[in-house]
Parts: structure tokens; sequence; C-alpha cells
């Protein structure tokens, strides 16, 4: 069960393309977000000179999003470093303890498992050559840190991040039907609504070719999902190797039927209710 949640953010500099402070009510972990062209701004931030766990986030020269997980014992010395070090991200997003209770063993584990998350979730790039070794807790202080993570999660997305965000979404008061299309040239595939638009499932078929009126931009999508490894070429049709996030219905199912498509028409559930028929009820 969720609660409702109270988010204090601190516009540090006056500016919200600047440096923020993110805290939640009752929570001793506190958040920064940090453009990298402002960590040499953040030397007066004693609290940043402890330990912590940080993520770098940027995009590669395919324009997907990518993050650098890392851990250490001064955060604003290794950002510092990492200056020099990567050159990908364009910003930082960092969590620290207010009363000083993370030790190098708590923030060892917080990495190992935030890079499981990430890799896990499949929405980023994780940029670690090496998957960070778990460190040995206590039963109490592994509670207290998959608490923390928790917090993460929330706190990241917060700050424009998915990175820990699973696809498909966890059904809270509404259980909601799994949407199909079976259509012409082997299209078979398997969805549902999410606040970002569209999941097509894992394992569902894409058309392995094209009509000649279908949008560039269609095309374009596929040709990208399959560069990148998430529309794998069967020779027939085109699988897609993981659960696959789209702006829309509609975009869901060009890409799935291999034309332009009305996705609130072609998605239907089990007993062949539209999706449009399904929101408006």
């Amino acid at each position: 069960m969720r609660f409702a949640k109270t988010i204090k953010l601190f516009l540090m500099d006056g500016n919200p393309n600047s440096r923020i402070s993110c805290e939640l009510s009752n929570w001793s972990g506190k958040a920064y977000k940090i453009p990298r062209i402002e960590i040499k701004n953040c030397s007066d931030r004693s609290d940043l000179m402890g330990t912590g766990v940080y993520l770098l986030f940027g995009k590669n020269e395919l324009e997907r999003d990518q993050v650098y997980i890392g851990e250490a014992e001064c955060i604003l010395k290794r950002l510092n470093q990492q200056l020099g070090q990567k050159e990908f991200w364009s910003e930082a997003i960092v969590f620290i303890s207010k009363d000083d209770n993370l030790n190098k063993a708590h923030i060892k584990y917080l990495e190992n498992r935030l890079h499981e998350i990430a890799v896990s979730v499949n929405r980023y790039k994780v940029e670690n050559s090496v998957i960070p070794t778990q460190s040995s807790i206590s039963e109490s202080d592994k509670a207290g840190m998959e608490e923390f993570i928790e917090y993460i999660r929330l706190l990241v997305n917060t700050l424009g991040h998915k990175v820990f965000d699973e696809k498909r979404e966890k059904q809270s008061k509404k259980k909601q039907d799994t949407f199909l299309i079976n259509a012409a040239r082997g299209a078979e595939a398997r969805g549902e609504p999410a606040s970002e638009g569209f999941v097509v499932f894992k394992g569902s078929k894409a058309t392995s070719s094209v009509v000649s009126s279908i949008s560039p931009n269609i095309v374009s999508l596929r040709r990208k999902l399959m560069g990148e490894g998430v529309l794998l070429d069967r020779s027939e049709f085109l699988e897609f190797a993981d659960d696959c996030v789209f702006s829309s219905p509609s975009t869901a199912a060009a890409v799935v039927m291999g034309r332009n498509a009305n996705g609130l028409i072609e998605w239907k559930n089990q007993l062949g209710k539209t999706l449009k028929d399904y929101e408006v009820e």
C-alpha cells in the first residue's frame, strides 16, 4: 500500500535548471540534483564532503539515456574526479544521510542494489564497466537500506529520471486489462496503457515489412529500436526482446502493424473491447 508523500524541493540558486536539494518528510536522507557545470560551485556544501551514492545522467550518440552509478566516502571529491574521467554525463543526482548514518558498507550495498535494479528495468544504458560488489551487512541494516532504496527510487523519478521504474506499472485502484493486436503480416502483440503512454510486452511480434504509405517517423523509430536491440529480426517478423514504452497507443500500434494506425481502435482486450471504449467506461 502506498501513502501520500510530502516532498520539499529547494532551488538553491533560484533557478529550476540549476542546483536543487530534495527532502522527504520523516526521512533521514537527502538528495541533490546538480548540473555538471555547477559541480565546481558546490564547495560550500559541507554535507557533500561525506559518504553517499551518486548517479550520473546523460545521453549517448544515439540519444539513448545513460546512467553511471557510484559511491564515495567524499561525494564532492568523487564528482570532481568524474568531470575529467567521464564525458557523457550532464547532471548528477546525489544521495546522502542527514544524520551521517551511511557508512562504507551501506553505500557499497546501495551501489550494488541500484545497479541491479537499473539493469533489470533496462530503461537506461548502464555505463558501469563492472558490477559493483555488494557488501555484507546485518539483516537489520539490509532492511534499512532497502527502505532507503525505495525513497531513492521515488526521488529520482520526481527529479526527472525513470531509471528505476518498471515499465509495467503496478495495478492500484482498478485492474487494467491486457490489450491485443492480431493483424496481417505476422503482427501479434500484447500491451497495456501506462502513465507514459503505452507499453508493448516482451515477446510481442511486429511485422517485418512496412506499407509504402507509413509515416517516415515510424520507419525511423522501428530502425532505432532494431539498432538498440529492442526489436529482433526473426525473418518473418520482428520480436520485442524487452518491454517497450511508447508515447501513445497509436505509435505502439503503428510500429507493431507496420502501417499508420489509430491505437485507440486497434488495441482490443480479450472481450473485443477497444481501448477507446475501455477508457470512456
